[in-house]
């Protein structure tokens, strides 16, 4: 049906009645001829036949579509034709070679297109059995038939962009089709092989989560890449990435283009990601069996080089989620800000200093606020708990604690808050990270909650300790000088930050096991 649509697409015609016969009520044709002697041109039986019948008379094109069962067509189908029988007379047709039947009604201007698709081995002469029952229905060469023997890679998600691929090749003959005929370029297209035999076989048996057997040949390294390839969707940027598969030993690089991959096994280019893995856990990952960055935490293979084309893998090789080669736009979402915790410090504790009325004032004002906020963005646990302690804070000064201690104990208990977050399931920081890193795919991701655990820890320390140099800076009649450490420090650890992100993660995956 994926075909047969797709040449409906095509061809353009703005009516069509699609008829499930799987749905429909039809007898076995009984062999009583009695259309032929009692009540010609009429089935004496009383089903869905005779509706039917009336609907074929009527239509200008027949499209037969079908899937191929055991080199045939299926039983509700061939039964169907069986029934057709009133369409024709007793008497042998005189203007044909064969010992045919004539019919009843004139039906010579319709056209018939015959589709079909099948999941066998490209063996050439699969529809052979097809090809010579309707030859003996319309005559030969006087239909348009669309048979595809590969049909089982349409189950494999990675493969959707060579399978749409297809689909075009269809729509074009559909619109083709409507204008006069098929062109012989077109219909040459539409039988060539998406693959050839032995590299379908495996990619056949592999969408079924069945290997040919428990072990894996060299030959198979080159089947997972070509797989692989042709289910990438180009970002416009140009990278070398290497497969190295330890088990077979065997090596190749897909070079990715703006134009869509290529595989090479000789003439290697210098690398911008490699990739040394098992086949078995590579073909696992693809088949789902496995989590790749569980995998990869577990140091089951490793990478090396550019790590961002492995945070960006369901990206660029993942095309389910798109109707095309590119990914389509995706609609504004509310998200997660980390500036919605650190607003409302940055402000309590920047009016503190100059005036602690008003910090307190618009400490209580930003925590009001907040919630407001949070109809725009997500909001988080920290955040919430922020809302609470500046609150407390800002109502500690009102009360007539002193400017020095609030600010302090501030610094204690927001590095407190991100100390704490390292202990719990997923740490303060990657709550907002996530967003770039695959959402809700990242907060399962152990090496990514282990970075940013790292993140949140410094972070938090940095914070809780805050307040135990800057009393003495404070004691000791320094307070512009800690006023610089305290802007110093946090731009200095939060470039390392940047530099921890990017190094951290490389250096694990990067590790042998």
């Amino acid at each position: 049906m994926k075909l047969t649509r797709a040449f409906i697409d095509g061809a353009g015609w703005t009516y069509v009645n699609i008829i499930d016969i799987s749905k429909m009520n039809v007898k076995p044709c009984r062999g009583c001829y009695a259309c032929w002697n009692m009540t010609p041109g009429i089935c004496v039986q009383n089903d869905d036949m005779g509706e039917f019948l009336s609907t074929l008379i009527a239509s200008h094109v027949i499209i037969w579509s079908f899937p191929l069962y055991y080199y045939g067509i299926p039983g509700d189908l061939k039964n169907l034709i069986d029934r057709q029988l009133p369409l024709n007379l007793p008497s042998a047709a005189k203007d044909r070679e064969s010992n045919g039947h004539p019919q009843l009604r004139y039906l010579a201007h319709q056209r018939h297109i015959v589709i079909s698709t099948c999941g066998f081995l490209t063996t050439g002469d699969t529809f052979d059995a097809v090809t010579a029952m309707f030859n003996h229905y319309y005559g030969e060469e006087k239909y348009v038939k669309i048979f595809f023997d590969q049909g089982e890679l349409f189950r494999v998600p990675g493969l959707k962009s060579r399978t749409d691929a297809y689909l075009e090749i269809v729509r074009r003959a559909g619109k083709e089709f409507s204008n006069g005929g098929v062109g012989a370029e077109t219909q040459a297209e539409l039988s060539e092989p998406l693959y050839p035999r032995d590299a379908y076989e495996k990619i056949a048996l592999d969408s079924w989560g069945i290997p040919m057997d428990d072990s894996v040949a060299p030959e198979d390294g080159l089947v997972s890449t070509t797989q692989m390839a042709s289910s990438y969707r180009p970002d416009g940027k140009n990278r070398v990435l290497e497969i190295a598969y330890t088990d077979i030993n065997k090596t190749y690089q897909l070079l990715l283009t703006g134009n869509g991959a290529e595989v090479i096994t000789e003439n290697f280019k210098k690398y911008t990601t490699r990739i040394e893995t098992p086949l078995t856990v590579w073909r696992s990952i693809n088949l789902g069996k496995i989590s790749g960055p569980e995998a990869l935490f577990q140091r089951r293979y490793r990478v090396l080089g550019d790590f961002n084309i492995i945070l960006h893998w369901d990206e660029l090789f993942i095309s389910s989620a798109s109707k095309s080669e590119k990914p389509a736009a995706r609609k504004w979402q509310r998200k997660p800000n980390i500036g919605l915790l650190q607003l409302p410090w940055i402000i309590f504790w920047v009016l503190m200093v100059i005036n602690p009325k008003a910090g307190a004032g618009a400490g209580i004002l930003m925590a009001a606020s907040m919630p407001l906020l949070w109809l725009v963005f997500t909001s988080v646990i920290y955040e919430q708990l922020s809302v609470l302690l500046i609150s407390g804070l800002s109502l500690a000064v009102f009360l007539g604690a002193g400017k020095d201690t609030v600010i302090l104990t501030g610094y204690g208990v927001f590095g407190l808050m991100w100390l704490i977050s390292t202990f719990t399931k997923i740490p303060l920081t990657a709550h907002y990270s996530a967003n770039y890193y695959g959402e809700g795919r990242a907060l399962t991701d152990r090496l990514f909650l282990r970075t940013n655990r790292i993140i949140t820890a410094a972070w938090g320390i940095l914070f809780f300790l805050t307040p135990s140099w800057t009393s003495i800076f404070i004691n000791m009649k320094m307070k512009a000088f800690a006023i610089i450490i305290n802007c110093a420090l946090p731009a200095i650890l939060g470039i390392l930050t940047v530099l921890f992100v990017k190094w951290y993660p490389v250096r694990w995956a990067g590790r042998n096991s």
